[in-house]
């Protein structure tokens, strides 16, 4: 039995799912915000962004560089990862296609409702308190 192994995303794997899929779906004049991976910073990235969302992309090395997460706003910070790691690991894991089949089963419409729903609610919070800083629930 052979075993098949996803290949570690690279500056380059990155920038073409960026490229050939992600972009084009975009709406136009979108400001774009990435993390802190490390793929995410590669020149061929970085120059990419700089061309296709001029200053208006947010990460490290960008014109708008942020020097900290803002977990409050970032829907996969806030509520989406904890959710699926915790439905995902909730039983033994035997190998990558239970891994896939599990986290594809954690992730339904009525989950992405939730997020889009608390998303929603922090965002009217930041425009009520115009950006001050405050603890969110």
């Amino acid at each position: 039995m052979t075993q098949h192994h996803a290949p570690s995303m690279t500056s380059s794997i990155y920038f073409d799912m960026l490229q050939l899929y992600a972009v084009p779906q975009f709406p136009e004049d979108v400001v774009f915000q990435q993390d802190g991976a490390p793929p995410h910073y590669g020149n061929i990235v970085r120059e990419f962004l700089d061309t296709t969302f001029p200053q208006r992309w947010i990460g490290r090395s960008a014109i708008m560089a942020w020097t900290s997460r803002s977990p409050d706003i970032t829907p996969l910070d806030f509520y989406l990862w904890g959710y699926v790691k915790q439905h995902v690991y909730s039983e033994r894991i035997n190998d990558i296609n239970h891994l896939k089949q599990r986290i594809t089963h954690s992730v339904t419409p009525d989950v992405l409702t939730r997020v889009w729903e608390e998303l929603d609610y922090r965002l009217d919070v930041c425009r009520a308190t115009n950006g001050a800083h405050i603890e969110m629930r």
